[in-house]
């Protein structure tokens, strides 16, 4: 069965089209469109007329790609920045108006549930007994322990991501070390009371883990950060865009993303391989089997 999955998040809309056979995820289309609600949440305190009808009419163009790929369903999710929306209703009813689809805004504890079963369901080997995952989202992050393919025995959501840091603290472009540092501070006050079991393997997914692994491979070790920090350090996000292939506006939020990252290798005790699957591809894969 063909499915599709739209996923508004804190920085971008995301669709992922894929094929479910015998248990996995054959993935045949993916694309996004930078539609930053975090920032206008940030700026405004709600969502403004403008960004409505704009995400309704990337999910609109989204759905038609997924419907011309065949799609036989699409399921449409949201995240943390429509869960803080006091207006996130006017959008739900905007994107039902233009697509006839209806917008699930994922709870926390669905979120980390589905990043878990997502990433699980497409490592493409056998999955240790014990798995860890972090998604660094663009307003939170989910760290997310338990048994493959779906048995979540520890998570926790907090309210820290790669766009809500950068706004607060690495204004400039690239960051100071003095920015990083403020940073790091607010990172260790979010994070570091957090009794984290300690997997035996741990995977990172979201826009940010995707990318390094793009600028530094996919094993993200303290030192393979450390680098990547480094060499985020040399240069404007557009030079470091156009010499990696990443889309300015991510490598803009790279930094921040990389410092949640660096500490969550501190808290789960093990470097972090860069995942494929995340909460799109365990929205379908749940969704497939029902």
């Amino acid at each position: 069965m063909r499915l599709g999955c739209i996923d508004i998040g804190s920085n971008t809309t995301r669709l992922l089209v894929a094929e479910r056979e015998s248990g996995s995820l054959t993935w045949i289309h993916q694309e996004r469109s930078f539609t930053r609600l975090g920032q206008e949440l940030f700026e405004h305190g709600t969502i403004g007329a403008a960004k409505i009808a704009e995400v309704a009419e990337v999910v609109r163009d989204q759905r038609d790609i997924a419907s011309r790929l065949g799609a036989a369903r699409i399921e449409v999710v949201a995240t943390e920045a429509l869960r803080s929306a006091s207006n996130r209703e006017e959008l739900v009813a905007a994107i039902r108006d233009a697509t006839g689809l209806t917008v699930e805004i994922l709870s926390a504890a669905a979120e980390a549930r589905l990043a878990f079963v997502g990433v699980a369901g497409t490592l493409g080997e056998r999955p240790p007994e014990k798995l860890g995952v972090v998604d660094v989202g663009g307003g939170s992050s989910e760290l997310v322990v338990g048994e493959p393919p779906s048995r979540v025995r520890w998570w926790v959501s907090v309210p820290l991501g790669s766009a809500e840091l950068t706004r607060r603290h690495l204004c400039s472009d690239p960051p100071t070390e003095s920015e990083l540092d403020n940073a790091r501070m607010q990172i260790a006050t979010e994070l570091g009371a957090l009794e984290v079991p300690r997997p035996a393997a741990a995977v990172a997914v979201g826009g940010s883990a995707t990318s390094l692994g793009r600028l530094a491979g996919t094993a993200l070790s303290p030192r393979v950060l450390a680098r990547a920090l480094t060499l985020l350090g040399t240069g404007c996000s557009t030079e470091i865009a156009r010499e990696y292939g990443i889309d300015p506006q991510r490598v803009r939020l790279l930094p921040a993303g990389l410092l949640i990252l660096e500490r969550v290798v501190v808290l789960f005790g093990a470097p972090l391989l860069v995942g494929r699957g995340g909460i799109r591809e365990g929205v379908l894969l749940e969704a497939s089997a029902t």
